[in-house]
């Protein structure tokens, strides 16, 4: 099938508008390259401290013929996406050894987590968090002693800041390697019942904490298609997973089996052999092009938005809002997962999951094929299955169909024939909303504003009884200059009763909203923010508001913003306490929300 003419569009604007970065950076890696293997440019002394308690693996290290892998490695065993990583270097070591290679831990990263941290004051580190797993990583890549890096990481930010640090040591090649999600606990749509429910007082918190530990309650990625299952999703969309990896289960043979082959194949694609892959081959722009039509496709979290443009400038490559609104205009949307449907993750990969899909793009000419990947040349090869024959991972057709067109459709008969989420622009600046999971009847809100500068103070509001009418909720002072730009799931429950009660709400902020969040229609990252001055700082109550998520607009209505002065809110006790204090600095560095909301790239 041909390439759709808005894939090769959009394609060309991101290749014209980067070519002075793009040119730049893969000229810097061309001159790592050229260099060859790291250590053969060191000294003995040097080489002495790096294999010093390497064991059984010293002589190999030594003699420097092998390949040797860096492992960068976010396990910790409070989060259970990462604790299956506690595991994995011993593994990968076996199998380097017995590929005739090596590995060593070069260095951890922290991981966090939103759901740990959710509406506390924690939350304002985690936006952050990315950026300072993207230098942790690169500490660790320094010793410089490595021919390619295995990534083992999973959740919200500790993807895509490790794959800045990939595209940092873009002259190695880099495999990523997942942990996989917990099996099924409480359906999703139950636990936020009960939510909502806990919300109004109609339960208590031993309720509430009961369904909380029914639903995650074990080893692995939660099962819902938030940030941390799209990050899985555009792994394998860009060619840095193996086919099939992402949503296999923790502490099973497959998946085993998938980090043994993961770890041969990172040994067969440095530049030792005859496969040599970079990681800034594969991290093109037609990459970023296919994990955007992912994250269209799938209805993914709204924090990509914020993260991809980030990633790619670690690769050279500049993303605009503007290229995820015009993929979403022809991408079709052929996945039902919560929030934006029952099922969970575990039930989409049963359905025929990535490979299906990848398949179905590809024939829709959605996708380039055309790319470099870790798993070889072109992105047919991800429409293929894992299967374990004696032990190891042998590849075959996928099937070919859904298996549940309930959860899972073709691209020729979606559940939507556009993306899930749309860039928003008026007089309030830009953002964006996520509209796969709002009901066709509420993507056009427009009504009276009420002002918050805390999401607190939205939620005194509600249990005074404030909320009686239509109305768009701004809580703004939320974007990263202010407070590092915390999620406000923590307001989904309120406004669902609300929209529930029948009143027609909306949520407009400068902050973020995880793709945890759901039926609520939500006009998010508002840039500039209220800290730099930007439109919403001029919003009062009672202005009128129209959120029009159909023409991709947000405006006040009938007000002239430039005779306002901004509203100054009181953000000194923004910078204390669970270690804000730390990241004064990347408060006051940080790019704006719709180029990725950085502070190092």
């Amino acid at each position: 099938m041909p390439l759709h003419p808005k894939i090769a569009a959009v394609t060309d604007r991101i290749r014209a508008r980067s070519e002075d970065t793009r040119q730049a950076y893969l000229e810097n890696m061309a001159r790592a390259a050229s260099e060859g293997p790291r250590r053969a440019h060191m000294a003995c002394g040097n080489l002495a401290h790096a294999y010093a308690a390497m064991g059984e693996d010293k002589a190999t290290l030594a003699e420097g013929r092998a390949p040797n892998i860096g492992i960068i490695t976010a396990y910790n065993d409070m989060l259970s996406a990462h604790q299956p990583f506690e595991l994995y270097p011993n593994l990968i070591r076996a199998a380097a050894r017995a590929a005739g290679g090596t590995a060593q831990v070069a260095g951890g990263v922290p991981a966090m987590c939103d759901g740990v941290t959710q509406g506390q004051t924690g939350m304002e580190l985690s936006l952050f968090s990315r950026d300072v797993i993207a230098l942790a990583a690169g500490v660790g890549l320094s010793h410089n002693v490595f021919d390619a890096a295995i990534y083992l990481g999973v959740c919200d930010k500790i993807v895509p800041g490790l794959v800045m640090a990939a595209a940092t040591f873009g002259y190695i090649p880099s495999v990523f390697l997942p942990a996989g999600p917990m099996t099924s606990g409480l359906p999703n749509d139950e636990k936020a019942k009960v939510r909502q429910k806990f919300a109004v007082g109609e339960i208590g918190r031993d309720e509430l904490m009961a369904s909380e530990m029914a639903s995650y309650h074990g080893p692995g990625t939660c099962t819902f298609y938030g940030t941390a299952n799209t990050n899985q999703m555009l792994m394998e969309f860009m060619g840095l997973h193996l086919p099939g990896a992402s949503f296999v289960n923790p502490n099973t043979p497959m998946r085993d089996a998938l980090t043994t082959a993961g770890t041969e194949r990172a040994l067969e694609i440095t530049a030792l052999g005859n496969q040599y892959t970079p990681v800034c081959d594969v991290l093109d722009e037609k990459a970023f092009v296919n994990g955007l039509v992912g994250l269209m496709a799938t209805g993914g979290s709204t924090n990509l938005v914020l993260h991809l443009p980030a990633m790619a400038r670690a690769a050279g490559i500049i993303l605009d809002l503007q290229d995820f609104s015009d993929l979403s205009d022809v991408t079709p949307l052929m996945a039902k997962v919560y929030p934006n449907g029952l099922a969970d993750v575990n039930h989409f990969h049963a359905a025929g999951g990535l490979g299906f899909m990848i398949g179905e793009l590809l024939n829709a000419g959605l996708l380039h094929d055309d790319v470099k990947t870790v798993a070889g040349d072109g992105l047919h090869l991800y429409t293929q299955e894992p299967k374990l024959t004696d032990g190891r991972i042998t590849y075959s057709a996928g099937a070919g169909k859904s298996l549940n067109e309930k959860i899972l459709r073709p691209a020729s008969d979606p559940f939507q024939p556009e993306g899930g989420l749309k860039q928003l622009v008026g007089n309030l600046g830009r953002g964006v909303i996520k509209a796969s999971a709002v009901a066709k009847e509420r993507h056009i809100v427009e009504a009276p504003a009420r002002v918050f500068h805390t999401q607190e103070a939205v939620k005194d509001a509600f249990k005074a009884g404030e909320f009686t009418e239509d109305t768009i909720i701004v809580v703004r002072f939320q974007g990263p200059k202010s407070n590092g730009m915390p999620e406000l799931h923590g307001l989904t429950p309120t406004l669902a009763v609300l929209q529930d009660r029948g009143l027609k709400v909306a949520l407009v902020t400068d902050g973020r909203m995880s793709g945890a969040s759901g039926k609520v229609p939500s006009a998010i990252h508002l840039s500039p923010e209220a800290a730099d001055n930007g439109p919403i700082s001029l919003i009062q109550d009672g202005d009128i508001v129209r959120l029009d998520a159909t023409k991709g607009t947000i405006d006040v209505l009938g007000v002239d913003l430039t005779t306002r002065s901004p509203a100054i809110a009181d953000l000194t006790g923004n910078g204390n306490g669970v270690g804000r204090e730390l990241f004064e600095v990347f408060r006051r560095n940080v790019g704006l929300s719709s180029e990725g909301a950085a502070v190092v790239v």
